[in-house]
């Protein structure tokens, strides 16, 4: 689902009628029906509800909401915080529309006139946030404000659902710009836009539902220009959630894990388990040989080879003497290399040279990523087939010389163009995590939360990733890790249910992934039959 900017939605609903004929009246019709529809089914007890309206197309959706909620019996008050007068186009014809019902819509047009009725419209079961949409530039000021104000001061009381983007957020940033509303269900039409899914401004959306009200799909999502991409589950629905009954081991796929040292043995047989656990047929953990009996008995399910050692624990550039390594190679179908490797400089040597020489798929994690500091000529020679790079913000920060801090910054330009410039996939791991590809598209990972800031998930997160590529056949590169990184975040989601978010651990993310794996096949099959998505 294409993540888009306000000048960029503005221009989808021209075309929708400019190229389609679909009448902006009819697109704000089934805006304003989905408000209704979300409120009745996300708030189903709802008996009195307050609708605040703006002057703009914003309160026209909500006019014919208004109309909706009232055919279903709903106590209703509408207030129109604007003058009458100024009310043009389709917002005027279903603010007529609305008072030819019969209803009453209540008028505030100064800061002034908020005060008498104030108590008596805020005591409700569940407020609407009409006033102002996608168009916003400014800080909200003076009557709105106030308005902004006393709707989150009622929000221990009422719930609150926002028409496209709560009041006073700037659509085409996460930035938090003046007094905003604090949602509890934003309804947004068509894609989602930038302020919907980055912080800070993302913490007051609260459940996200995007509505499909008539513009067609080809007017956005294959537009090449429009780069930023939300993971859903619509994404894999061509994905086989079942196997067929004749299969066998050899169809899916045998993942090679290179990593472990002394002392972080635990990272490979990690990433080991992982793999098998994203349904890779076979898993092999190389390791060194001093650490290796640790690493077996961590993880029964996977094979092992051991590899030359340092004085330190550490995989030696000895691995490829004899070809040793490269005959580890054949057979194999992925290879996930970095997870507790170690930074001796012989180790970092050998990094190095897998990746000018291996040719296989290769997901490049943790110490994989840090020996490549300094030494980004290497990525221009790297042999692999595809190439997957997962840092964290420090690992990123790193690579491109820069600070943490700054990469934070700018997450979706750091990613972006570190993939188009190396011809790699970019993974950048953290709140809202990244999948960049070579040809410039970013996805945008919505699962996930604090709890999974632990050690050991990165290393889950590898092992899922090479699962996954080692089964994927041709499917597109991106959307084998889109799908990872969702089901990664989803699985941490289900785990902090389980043991909340300060106890959660590596492992609980790797034991909750079958029930994400099963939740979202379910998902898939729910979605296609809607006309609308919900943002987990």
């Amino acid at each position: 689902m294409k993540i888009l900017t306000a000048a960029q939605m503005a221009e989808v609903d021209r075309l929708s009628t400019a190229r389609f004929g679909i009448p902006p009246l009819t697109l704000m019709e089934n805006a304003g029906r989905h408000v209704a529809e979300a409120l009745r089914r996300e708030f189903s007890a709802a008996r009195r509800v307050t609708l605040f309206c703006g002057k703009g197309n914003n309160g026209g959706d909500g006019f014919v909401a208004a109309r909706y909620l009232r055919q279903q019996g709903i106590q209703l008050s509408v207030v129109l915080c604007g003058d009458p007068a100024e009310l043009a186009g389709d917002a005027r014809v279903n603010y007529e529309a609305l008072l030819k019902t019969g209803a009453q819509v209540e008028v505030v047009a100064e800061p002034s006139g908020w005060g008498p009725q104030r108590g008596q419209w805020l005591e409700c079961d569940v407020i609407v946030d009409a006033l102002l949409g996608t168009g916003l530039s400014g800080p909200v000021r003076g009557l709105l404000a106030e308005v902004v104000e006393a709707v989150n001061a009622a929000r221990n009381r009422s719930r609150v659902l926002a028409v496209d983007i709560p009041s006073g957020l700037a659509s085409d940033t996460g930035e938090l710009i003046g007094p905003a509303i604090e949602a509890d269900l934003t309804v947004t039409f068509t894609a989602t836009k930038l302020g919907h899914i980055f912080p800070p401004a993302c913490t007051r959306i609260g459940r996200l539902i995007v509505a499909h009200i008539g513009s067609p799909p080809e007017l956005y999502e294959d537009n090449p220009d429009l780069f930023l991409n939300l993971i859903t589950a619509h994404q894999f629905s061509r994905f086989p959630f079942r196997r067929a009954r004749t299969a066998h081991k050899g169809d899916f796929g045998h993942v090679l894990v290179v990593g472990g040292s002394r002392g972080k043995s635990g990272a490979a047989a990690m990433a080991g388990l992982s793999a098998l656990r994203a349904g890779a047929g076979l898993v092999t953990v190389a390791t060194p040989e001093s650490v290796l009996p640790t690493v077996a008995a961590l993880a029964a399910e996977i094979m092992t080879e051991p590899l030359p050692a340092t004085e330190v624990g550490t995989i030696s550039s000895q691995a490829f003497a004899y070809g040793r390594f490269e005959k580890l190679l054949e057979s194999k179908t992925v290879l996930a290399l970095g997870p507790g490797l170690g930074l001796h400089p012989e180790t970092v040597e050998f990094v190095r040279t897998v990746l000018r020489h291996c040719k296989l798929p290769l997901v490049l994690d943790a110490d994989g990523l840090n020996a490549l500091a300094g030494a980004l000529e290497v990525l221009r020679e790297c042999q692999a087939q595809t190439l997957v790079l997962t840092p964290h913000p420090g690992e990123m920060a790193r690579l491109v010389a820069s600070t943490t801090a700054e990469v934070q910054r700018d997450r979706v330009g750091v990613a972006r163009r570190f993939a188009q410039a190396y011809r790699a996939f970019v993974v950048l791991k953290g709140y809202r995590t990244l999948v960049a590809t070579p040809e410039g598209q970013v996805y945008v990972n919505p699962t996930g939360n604090p709890g999974m800031a632990s050690g050991g998930s990165g290393d889950v997160l590898t092992g899922l990733l090479a699962g996954l590529l080692a089964q994927s056949g041709d499917a597109p590169v991106a959307d084998v890790l889109s799908l990872g990184v969702y089901l990664h975040g989803r699985a941490g989601d289900l785990g902090v249910e389980t043991v909340g978010e300060q106890p959660l651990i590596a492992r609980d993310i790797l034991e909750a992934f079958p029930s994400a794996l099963r939740e979202l096949a379910g998902r898939v099959q729910a979605n296609l039959k809607r006309d609308y998505y919900v943002v987990p």
